[in-house]
């Protein structure tokens, strides 16, 4: 009878600690799935408070401003459905098409105009010079201001009799407007403080864009012969492009949301001339206690803003450079 060699063999006691190592393997994996399970209960714990707020604050608002749009309701009275009734009224709403007219206007002028200041300044403001860091907190400190606060003031420098504007255009012997009393220009006139107010946040926006641009590729190219001008063109450019798109989407969203300073500085008027959505919407809503269709406007102006913001997204492929 042939014989097992000794080595073949597996001692007796070695098969407990066999079987010990085996099922700590097996074990493991449980216990790591144990212990994931109780790190994503404490962080839906630690969330809770903030979904509460979402669903409370945000989510059902919305949902119920959805709902009353389909309604006539004055605040007072229960809600009565009319279905489409608010949104046909307002396609033939003259009114609403001057206050949409007014904030593309709005739009179309004060975001490429505050864009391309902010840029030509931060590009200044990169460079190491002496005073530099507060240029900047100057040119920063109107966005911590209080819009409320700004509009007064800029309210106060467009008075035609003793505004501090048309003063300095009289000292040079230039005609002083009417600014916020003519109709030509009121827009313009809200505008230009509008530029003012939001250039600061576009400024750091940009700075932080510059500075993160390698300088190897500006001395590489200086190295190479190319100019200035080129070297912005062909190498700041492309690459701060993600920068540009995202000061474009935010400059767009919240220049449809202007409020503050029509309701402070014109209240909407001369005759119209800087009504804008948002306006309207608050007129109907708390002038009118239309809060049916001021609700539908909502979301009128919320499906504009978010076609553009879907059209601006499928188009960054074309001129946006991420590095």
């Amino acid at each position: 009878m042939r014989s097992v060699p000794q080595s073949v063999v597996e001692p007796a006691s070695a098969q407990p600690e066999a079987r010990r190592a085996s099922d700590a393997v097996i074990a493991q994996p449980r216990r790591l799935m144990t212990y994931r399970a109780k790190e994503a209960a404490w962080a839906y714990l630690f969330l809770t408070p903030f979904f509460i707020g979402l669903v409370a604050f945000i989510v059902g608002p919305v949902v119920a401003a959805f709902a009353i749009s389909f309604t006539s309701w004055d605040l007072l009275s229960p809600p009565v459905w009319i279905g489409l009734d608010n949104y046909r009224e307002m396609a033939a709403d003259s009114l609403f098409w001057t206050a949409l007219g007014n904030t593309v206007y709005f739009t179309a002028v004060s975001v490429p105009l505050g864009l391309i200041l902010a840029l030509g300044l931060a590009t200044l403001m990169n460079n190491k010079l002496p005073g530099i860091d507060l240029l900047r907190a100057i040119y920063f400190f109107p966005v911590t201001a209080s819009i409320v606060a700004v509009s007064l003031l800029w309210a106060w420098m467009y008075t035609p009799n003793f505004g501090i504007i048309n003063y300095m255009l009289s000292q040079v012997g230039l005609p002083a407007p009417s600014w916020l009393v003519d109709p030509k220009t009121a827009m313009p006139s809200i505008i230009i403080m509008s530029v003012w107010r939001g250039l600061g946040f576009n400024i750091v926006v940009f700075l932080a864009g510059l500075q993160s641009i390698p300088r190897d590729l500006h001395e590489a190219a200086q190295l190479d012969g190319a100019g200035e001008w080129n070297r912005f063109r062909k190498i700041t450019l492309p690459l701060l492009t993600p920068t540009i798109f995202f000061a474009t989407v935010m400059g767009l969203i919240t220049s449809f949301q202007v409020f503050e300073q029509t309701y402070i500085m014109t209240q909407g008027g001369p005759g119209n001339a800087t009504l804008t959505i948002v306006y309207d919407i608050f007129q109907n809503g708390f002038t009118f206690l239309r809060m049916g269709y001021a609700s539908a406007m909502s979301f009128v102006l919320f499906a504009i803003l978010f076609v553009i913001t879907v059209i601006q997204v499928r188009l960054q492929t074309r001129w946006v450079h991420y590095a």
